[in-house]
């Protein structure tokens, strides 16, 4: 059970993450097997291989010069009795689970097992996000647990706000299961938004390179580099969406207007425009197209995928602008940890911090190491999670009795900063251990 938005954005989302996970497998057991052959060549001939051996090596195990040979390499896996990387799961498994989902309105309640219903409420987080409000009733007494998911922020673009007004049966709330990502942080304001996106690096004839999520972060920006090209103060360089699954989640988007804001629907659905659509954006299709624009020296905005710069089309767009000081790097989401864009984010603002002087930080970036000159700036009000305040705001907002908070979902420093500033509150708060059971009374 889900919303009928998040059904058919997961068409798209789940085969996506299948590929994903199966290109990974398949790259590793490639290594794997380099790996084992090499060692095999040199025991043979008892001194190491040179780079000729190594290609040929490469051309046993790649078919089409650069696609991995996934059926050889397995026949070589089996033939040495090597143990070999599966994908968590397959596009055949992905596609198998899809037949499962059953996309329903908001505020239609389903019989989910037993004396157990669910109904959803908007979340305002993402297209389709929800509050799941799940009702059971047990040795002749009802119980009420809500589930909020990530809750989004107030006054965003497209989508509502997280949903406050909830039906009378709903709103006895014996456990309320709360997520707590930025629950010891307080975000730009929405409103900010326009004037992080004005920039001077097309004065300087650079690009913009935007990491983006696929789902919601691209919707927005483009929403929101709209309204900005029609206000007419900024310039109109070309907008390059170079992300295929972006590409189609904004086309669900698009087919899911009964999400939208009123002001997305006064601004744009009304007078007959698509929020996603002008003559500057630009929906990048083929490899080919894309290479070609990694090497396009014309000032424009670039926004691809990862989000955090761990994969994907966005590498090569780093690769080839960072070492630029005319260009700059745009920064309008959370970097987790350990990432490359949270490396990018760190060195850059230290590097900006010391007047850019010295040798500028280095980035490997496909085993390559990069100067990363370019300038790296953060935007934070883009983010699709409330924050401390705006989790709080939904709370006091609500017209819900709630007689327990579970906190989940946050690093444990955001948690524990969160429980600590709802208990100064009045809320009843608990933050469970992993495996931990909660009764409900």
């Amino acid at each position: 059970m889900c919303n009928r938005a998040t059904a058919d954005a997961c068409e798209y989302l789940l085969l996506d993450s299948a590929h994903i996970q199966e290109s990974d497998a398949a790259y590793l057991n490639y290594k794997t097997i380099r790996s084992h052959l090499s060692q095999i060549k040199n025991s043979h001939s008892g001194k190491k291989g040179g780079r000729g051996e190594e290609k040929d090596i490469r051309k046993i195990l790649k078919k089409n010069r650069h696609q991995i040979d996934v059926e050889t390499i397995a026949g070589l896996f089996r033939k040495y009795k090597l143990n070999g990387v599966e994908p968590l799961y397959t596009t055949p498994d992905a596609e198998q689970a899809l037949t499962y989902f059953d996309g329903v309105p908001y505020r239609h309640p389903v019989t989910i097992g037993e004396n157990v219903t669910c109904m959803q409420y908007d979340a305002g987080h993402i297209l389709g996000s929800a509050i799941s409000m799940i009702k059971a009733r047990e040795n002749g007494r009802d119980f009420t647990v809500c589930y909020t998911g990530d809750i989004g922020r107030f006054g965003k673009p497209i989508i509502e706000d997280p949903e406050t007004d909830f039906e009378a049966a709903d709103r006895e709330v014996d456990l309320m299961i709360m997520e707590s990502t930025y629950g010891n942080r307080v975000h730009e304001s929405v409103q900010d938004l326009k004037p992080g996106l004005k920039t001077e690096t097309f004065d300087r004839g650079g690009s913009v390179l935007i990491p983006s999520f696929a789902f919601g972060r691209t919707q927005e920006l483009l929403y929101t580099l709209h309204e900005l090209y029609d206000e007419g103060d900024v310039q109109k360089v070309p907008i390059y969406v170079d992300s295929p699954l972006a590409t189609k989640i904004t086309k669900v988007f698009g087919e899911h207007p009964e999400t939208y804001d009123e002001d997305t629907h006064a601004t744009f659905l009304r007078r007959g425009r698509n929020p996603f659509s002008m003559d500057q954006i630009h929906f990048v299709g083929s490899v080919e197209e894309s290479m070609a624009l990694n090497r396009d020296e014309s000032p424009h905005i670039v926004i691809s995928a990862s989000g955090m710069c761990e994969a994907g089309r966005i590498l090569h767009h780093l690769r080839y602008k960072i070492h630029n000081p005319k260009h700059t790097v745009l920064i309008v989401g959370y970097m987790a940890a350990h990432t490359l864009g949270r490396r990018m984010l760190e060195q850059g603002a230290a590097y900006e911090a010391s007047g850019r002087s010295g040798t500028p930080p280095i980035l490997k970036i496909l085993n390559k190491d990069y100067p990363l000159k370019a300038r790296v700036v953060k935007l934070g009000g883009f983010s699709a999670h409330a924050d401390k305040n705006e989790m709080l705001r939904f709370l006091e907002n609500a017209n819900l009795n709630v007689k327990r908070i579970a906190l989940v979902h946050g690093e444990e420093e955001q948690t524990l900063s969160f429980a600590a500033f709802l208990k100064k509150r009045g809320f009843d708060v608990v933050v469970p251990e992993p495996g931990e059971t909660l009764p409900i009374s």
